[in-house]
């Protein structure tokens, strides 16, 4: 039976909010797409929860070494037979590999608590603008490097559970539409999605009405094959048998996100004449704040996935 859970919550006197933090988000990138390749630890964070830790990984496609982020539970260490399933979380616009660590602060004390098993994250580093698409002119192969070198590396370094039904994604902001597009392009890829607050645009029809000397399309070129391939509208329907059934999808948006709600109500739509399964949430008076919009929900931030995985049979009932 088709099931869509429509949710939308009241929030009372939030302040004004803003793209990871700050002003309002827009729906094209505040710089060139860019990439720093591997990022030292912020100032600001002070201390890292337990099991949380930096590391690099040699990408031949970069020619480099790049920076991600890693959170094993504690009992990781204790139990060298184990696999556990991930959880990859992708930053927003202007963040870096350090952008997780809330949710992994988060996902560790539910873990402790005892209200999430225990499972892995793992953030990557997805550069500045780049919507983890892979540019025209082959400098910056970003979703390349991440679904051809670094998940077969996590899976190789890590003992994860290197399948589908171990494989959560997820991300705010250009992490939101990264890890929308990437798992309705690649349903075969993860078993559970959620949308925090992504664009989601139709970049075919950006195409045809765009400016070729402008973002996005200066950044994939003009080959519509390209635009086909990367169009979460097109692929809906392309793969819809593939993520029938297969593919759990959460989205969640504050009503006050004026450069976002816009597509995330599309893309909603788009699902319900699919006939896909999801859950969609709308946050009354939350704005594009990626810290308050977490905070708001700590308690049960990860049910979703959890689900996902328990009903994949990566996770205990």
């Amino acid at each position: 039976m088709f099931r869509v859970s429509v949710i939308v919550f009241s929030l009372i006197c939030l302040p004004a909010a803003s793209a990871q933090n700050g002003k309002q988000g827009k729906r094209e990138p505040s710089r060139p797409p860019a990439i720093v390749w591997s990022n030292p630890q912020p100032e600001s964070v002070k201390e890292l929860p337990p099991g949380f830790s930096h590391q690099t990984f040699r990408s031949q496609l970069a020619g480099q070494e790049i920076g991600y982020c890693v959170y094993l539970p504690e009992e990781y260490a204790a139990n060298p037979d184990k696999k556990y399933p991930v959880i990859y979380n992708l930053h927003g616009n202007g963040g870096n590999e350090w952008t997780g660590l809330q949710s992994a602060e988060v996902l560790h004390e539910g873990i402790q608590s005892g209200r999430w098993p225990a499972v892995i994250m793992v953030m990557p580093n997805g550069g500045h603008s780049t919507f983890y698409m892979d540019s025209a002119d082959g400098k910056l192969p970003i979703e390349s490097i991440f679904l051809k070198e670094f998940i077969p590396y996590i899976d190789a370094t890590f003992r994860t559970i290197a399948s589908r039904e171990g494989r959560c994604i997820e991300g705010f902001s250009m992490g939101g539409r990264g890890s929308t597009r990437l798992a309705i392009k690649h349903p075969e890829l993860f078993c559970s999605l959620f949308c925090q607050a992504g664009n989601v645009p139709n970049l075919i029809e950006g195409l045809e009405q765009g400016d070729t000397t402008q973002f996005p399309i200066s950044y994939m070129g003009t080959d519509r094959k390209v635009y086909e391939e990367n169009d979460v509208y097109f692929l809906i329907q392309k793969n819809r048998s593939r993520l029938k059934g297969k593919l759990r999808i959460q989205i969640a948006c504050g009503t006050k996100d004026g450069g976002h709600l816009p597509t995330i109500r599309n893309f909603h739509q788009a699902l319900l004449e699919a006939g896909l399964d999801h859950t969609y949430l709308e946050i009354e008076g939350l704005g594009h704040n990626r810290t308050q919009m977490i905070n708001l929900y700590r308690l049960i931030w990860f049910d979703y996935h959890i689900e996902s995985l328990r009903l994949n049979g990566s996770l205990p009932r």
